[in-house]
């Protein structure tokens, strides 16, 4: 188990733009950053992050937290594994105590894993440089590609021998269990190397980690398929991963464009040539996860397909997705017989980097095209071929967007524009109609086994529902003003109320509510404020981070949620119209009106509650004609209007009869 010291080194010295940064392109708005939020789909950002706080929040899923949360719900982390990320991101050494035999197994489990897979790249990169077989067949085939040895390197190029078991064999020698090696897929069942005479292409995970491999067949006129791939462990999920991807993805940000491509060889021969913001499917059809991978970088996709035109047709099929993940797609169609690769070789970076840009047609209009070439002189296959224009079309969340295309398509297919609009909109009401019920019941089941739809990093829960969003709860009783209180004592609660006595605000707060703590409505609320007066009572310093980083998820992610407001005060006032607040300090820091004002609020909210109950009191005492029960009542319900209306009188608040 890692030190609480060391979390709080850890935790304290990680920069929330720099971690998220290298997920999400984020973009300055005032004292906060926004971008997309990378844990459900959006079009307009709602994803904020707050430098000065230390954390993020989505405005539209619910999802907050500190740097090791974000690693945690994004790259699947469990805790202690953010943590070692961050301490080596900024060369902060651990310290450690002795932790549970289970959590111990799991965590060596998972890091047995990744060092099998990094000494299977080594094993494979030093038979391709340094054994005959490697050079004669391996590395001479990378070589005719092009690559050079900066490249083989970077990208973890190899070779698998043709001996049967000399990487298993070398593995357990070196220490590495034979169970690892066939949970990897690096050996059989029968304990022979799984990849044999075959030059390896290493797979890496966004933060560049070893997590599998393709390997890829040289010999012709075999009985073997020409590539083969290891296969999904608790690693490696190939839904999930875009080869090349942790090479790209810096460029990506910075091109505002990603290029798709199919081969592995394309995504090295394109990186080398300077053309750095590609990445590869690898053959398979896309998948959400691997387009939202895309989105987090940028918007803009440009698929580049080989000149073979049934194998486009194929292709685009499976292309609606991308439109609906509100992607701008354009597509490129090299000359037949070419691949990125063999072109880029034949026309040199610079023409190639000027053909694709060229060439690029979008998405829609490049399908119109190729569909009514297709269908030319016969009205079935054009009926055909417009709806399925339309149903692609109808995929396009964008109103504009879809408007803009149907009009552009009907000039071309020569159909009433009014056709195509109706048509469109039927399609995307049965899809809005399916998605909605697909979202009742998700909510519906989280609800049956206990939760809530949005989930906390950590708990391993799968959100089935790209935009699954939290219902929010309703408040109960006096919790709006509890709240309040709460949140400044979080927010503030370790500065100074008063300076001559050097009260601090959760003193001056506590005071003024201790009495009545057992009449909070929200439990949570109250435990916070019983909280905060121990470490009061103990002499430790009230802080935001404090509760931030809490062991108590629910308690970290209430302070995540009070610390981050949807709305924030334009620093454009001060910066272009020189404007600045005139009768309050800035919202940060008044807090010593805002906790004046919020206990008043309390008082006058718990006052309220009191002379109800009291009210029901006198109205018992008048029936059962107990007229000394009665008088007591009524003293205490003019001694309570009394305090209420001191208390208004404090706040200038307006009491309505």
């Amino acid at each position: 188990m890692i030190k609480p010291g060391s979390v709080e080194e850890i935790l304290n010295t990680a920069k929330i733009e720099d971690i998220v940064g290298e997920y999400v392109t984020l973009k300055r708005r005032g004292v906060n950053m926004i971008g997309n939020c990378p844990f459900h789909n959006e079009k307009t950002p709602s994803f904020t992050v707050s430098p000065t706080k230390n954390i993020y929040k989505c405005f539209g899923c619910g999802k907050g937290g500190n740097s090791a949360q974000f690693l945690m719900e994004h790259e699947s982390y469990s805790f202690p594994e953010a943590l070692r990320h961050i301490a080596g991101r900024y060369n902060i050494e651990i310290e450690e105590t002795v932790t549970s035999r289970e959590s111990i197994e799991e965590r060596q489990m998972l890091d047995s894993l990744f060092i099998v897979n990094q000494y299977a790249r080594d094993f494979y990169q030093k038979q391709l440089f340094e054994t005959d077989e490697g050079k004669s067949v391996g590395l001479s085939y990378f070589k005719d590609r092009g690559f050079l040895e900066e490249t083989i390197r970077k990208f973890g190029l190899g070779y698998a021998p043709g001996e049967g078991k000399l990487f298993c064999k070398t593995a357990t020698a070196a220490g590495h269990k034979d169970s690892s090696l066939k949970k990897l897929g690096l050996s059989t069942s029968y304990g022979k190397d799984f990849f044999r005479e075959r030059v390896m292409f290493t797979i890496h995970n966004l933060s560049g980690k070893v997590i599998g491999f393709g390997g890829r067949i040289l010999k012709k006129d075999v009985k073997a398929p020409k590539y083969i791939n290891s296969p999904e462990t608790e690693v490696y999920n190939k839904s999930r991963v875009l080869y090349g991807a942790y090479f790209a993805k810096k460029s990506i940000r910075q091109n505002d464009e990603c290029i798709m491509v199919e081969g592995y060889t394309d995504v090295i021969s394109l990186h080398q040539a300077g053309i750095e913001n590609v990445v590869a499917s690898s053959g398979t059809s896309l998948t959400v996860e691997q387009i939202q991978l895309v989105k987090r970088n940028t918007p803009n996709m440009k698929i580049i397909y080989d000149g073979d035109t049934a194998g486009v047709k194929a292709a685009l099929r499976g292309l609606d997705l991308v439109l609906e993940q509100d992607m701008n797609v354009k597509v490129v169609l090299l000359p037949e017989g070419e691949d990125p690769d063999s072109y880029l070789q034949k026309l040199g970076a610079a023409d190639f980097k000027e053909y694709i840009d060229k060439e690029a047609k979008d998405f829609i209009l490049f399908k119109t095209n190729l569909l009514m070439e297709e269908a030319a002189g016969d009205p079935v296959k054009k009926a055909a071929m417009i709806k399925d224009l339309v149903a692609s079309i109808a995929r396009i969340p964008d109103p504009i967007k879809r408007s803009l295309y149907i009009k552009e398509c009907s000039h071309l297919v020569k159909v009433e524009e009014e056709i195509l609009v109706d048509a469109a909109n039927k399609v995307f009401k049965k899809t809005f109609k399916q998605e909605q019920k697909n979202k009742e019941r998700f909510r519906s089941d989280s609800q049956r086994q206990g939760g809530d739809g949005g989930g906390r990093p950590g708990d391993n829960q799968e959100d089935n529902s790209a935009s699954a969003i939290p219902k929010k709860e309703a408040v109960q009783g006096n919790e709006f003003q509890e709240k309040d209180i709460v949140r400044l004592l979080i927010t503030s609660g370790g500065e100074i109320f008063d300076e001559e006595s050097k009260t601090t605000v959760a003193a001056f707060i506590v005071s003024n509510i201790e009495e009545v703590l057992d009449d909070f409505d929200n439990k949570q609320y109250e435990r916070i404020v019983r909280e905060c007066m121990q470490m009061l009572n103990d002499g430790k310093k009230i802080e935001q981070k404090h509760f931030i980083n809490h062991w108590d998820d629910e308690m970290a992610q209430l302070a995540i949620t009070l610390l981050h407001d949807e709305f924030e005060y334009s620093t454009n006032w001060k910066d272009m119209w020189e404007v600045e607040l005139q009768t309050q300090p800035m919202p940060e820091q008044n807090y010593v009106k805002d906790s004046i004002s919020s206990i008043n609020a309390f008082k006058m909210r718990k006052i309220d509650k009191t002379m109800a109950k009291n009210q029901e009191r006198i109205k018992t005492a008048q029936e059962e004609k107990d007229d000394v029960k009665m008088m007591k009542y009524l003293r205490i319900q003019q001694k309570l209007l009394a305090i209420r209306s001191e208390l208004a009188k404090a706040g200038n608040t307006v009491i309505l009869k």
